[in-house]
């Protein structure tokens, strides 16, 4: 009896698997199966995630589906071709099928230019690192189990070491990808977080999308500060966090990863909802969320560079809503300070008989310039050149080199693996998308009065090209107060390059013209 029900239960299985032997003996439908999966994956991500993985979330499960693609593929195809043209195929169909996007991460290759390279290792380098090497692995772990599966004999212990070696590469990639970002408490003399302190990440829905935020302060009791990034497309959380904590002692520091920029990267879709006036929507809601959290009437506004123009037409649309607002690295007219940053060029290569310089400054013609972000990103890398000689204050280079924060922050805390991708590729495509709506702006036109107070941070080593036209519509300016402070050893980015010094302007002078005792 107990043969009979054996019989019973293993006939179907050798039927099932002489079904299956037959099918593995058509090798060009094992491979047309597998092309089908690798092509089927490539087309659905490209369209579901034109950008790729933009969350953390995302990223976690496009190696899940990687590496499933992967082993099911391997295991129709049953060659170790499939290790180069499964994924090969997958690229070909994302790329084929992907819609056009704007920003240089995604747009087309630029492999001559040094910023087309990152541009590359940002984009498709890092669906490389979350979709193809997972891919890959599960590619070569189908084709362990397909070897399995054949009734092989059991391999040696030593056999299955690259085994090991390619689970435990994923399980290491699954893991680093979902570290979670934070940002340090405020300790106290007693090395633990202080109480009545506040240091958080959150994110807050601004114009209907979710944007990130971190909240910084000795006190949830002082007065506000939100502070406007430069760009469009920079996020600076953690230079606000190293560079602004002695300030964060007097004021709660807000630091804001406005739509498109680092953290709030995912919210850059759809750019066609990307726009100037959206943007100062956004800050005027954050304006209001942050009194409203924290029982202020008004809050302070500072801005640097392009969060300059932003806080300027803030507080032009809201002023009931800020104290003050403080403009470093102010913008005026970015189009005339492109065209007298592209003249200062030309004439630095005539200096220095740099024919090769001038060539490649005309070969992108006069701004606007149609080439976006690479023409700006080529005359930026000449600032240094065109900076009067200065030296930022002592303070800041030793907090520089001493934070551990990386270039431009990607190594700290506040961003997880993909939001440091994501740190870069805002400022890239956000740039991209943004920076062409300024170029009709010009505050001595458009923003003659505003009705709150006004300090300027005035770095004397800043560029010609910006400084001049700051003064000239500073000095124009018609509001109930204001005042310019000239700092020497700083160019564009004073309210870091002498943040001591702002942090005595903001107690001694800002403070108490302002803040009702």
């Amino acid at each position: 009896m107990e043969k009979t029900d054996a019989r019973r239960v293993i006939a179907p299985i050798q039927s099932g698997a002489t079904q299956t032997s037959t099918f593995w003996k058509d090798r060009r439908m094992g491979i047309a199966v597998a092309f089908f999966i690798a092509a089927l994956a490539g087309v659905l991500i490209a369209l579901a995630l034109p950008r790729g993985p933009v969350t953390q979330t995302q990223a976690l499960i496009l190696v899940g589906v990687s590496v499933t693609v992967g082993v099911l593929s391997s295991l129709t195809m049953r060659s170790r071709w499939a290790l180069l043209w499964v994924p090969l195929v997958h690229i070909l169909a994302l790329e084929l099928v992907k819609p056009h996007l704007l920003g240089p991460t995604v747009g087309s290759l630029r492999l001559d230019e040094s910023y087309g390279v990152l541009a590359f290792l940002l984009g498709r380098g890092l669906y490389g690192l979350v979709v193809v090497i997972p891919m890959i692995l599960g590619v070569y772990l189908g084709l362990v189990l397909s070897h399995k599966l054949s009734g092989a004999q059991a391999s040696s212990f030593v056999s299955w070491i690259p085994t090991m070696l390619a689970s435990l590469i994923l399980l290491g990639l699954g893991f680093w990808i979902a570290l979670p970002a934070s940002t340090p408490p405020i300790l106290g003399d007693d090395g633990k977080p202080l109480e009545g302190s506040i240091a958080e990440l959150t994110t807050v829905r601004l114009g209907g999308l979710e944007q990130s935020i971190m909240i910084r302060g000795y006190s949830t009791k002082k007065p506000v500060l939100l502070y406007l990034n430069g760009g469009p497309g920079q996020s600076g959380l953690p230079f606000t966090r190293v560079v602004l904590a002695e300030l964060s002692r007097d004021f709660v520091i807000v630091d804001w990863d406005q739509r498109g920029a680092g953290k709030s990267y995912p919210a850059l879709e759809p750019t066609s909802s990307l726009t100037l006036k959206g943007a100062v929507g956004d800050t005027v809601e954050l304006a209001q969320y942050l009194g409203k959290r924290f029982g202020e009437q008004k809050i302070y506004l500072m801005g640097e560079s392009w969060g300059s123009i932003l806080g300027v037409l803030a507080v032009q649309r809201r002023p009931d809503l800020f104290y003050a607002f403080i403009g470093s690295g102010q913008m005026v007219s970015p189009r005339e300070t492109d065209g007298r940053i592209y003249q200062d060029v030309l004439d630095l290569a005539a200096r220095l008989g740099n024919t090769g310089l001038a060539d490649k400054m005309r070969g992108y013609g006069r701004p606007p310039y149609a080439d976006l972000p690479y023409a700006n990103v080529f005359a930026m890398n000449q600032y240094d050149a065109l900076y009067k000689p200065y030296t930022p204050s002592k303070a800041y280079r030793d907090l520089g080199n001493a934070s551990g924060i990386g270039p431009y922050g990607v190594f700290a805390s506040e961003y997880n693996l993909i939001e440091k991708f994501n740190v870069l590729r805002g400022l890239m495509d956000t740039f991209t998308v943004m920076y062409p709506q300024l170029q009709q702006l010009d505050f001595r036109r458009d923003a003659q009065r505003l009705e709150v107070p006004v300090y300027l941070l005035d770095g004397t080593a800043e560029l010609a090209a910006r400084r001049d036209l700051a003064l000239e519509w500073f000095g124009a300016l018609k509001a109930p107060q204001k005042r310019v402070f000239r700092l020497e050893n700083a160019a564009h980015s004073v309210a870091f390059e002498q943040f001591e010094a702002l942090g005595k302007i903001m107690l001694e002078t800002v403070l108490p013209e302002t803040y009702p005792q």
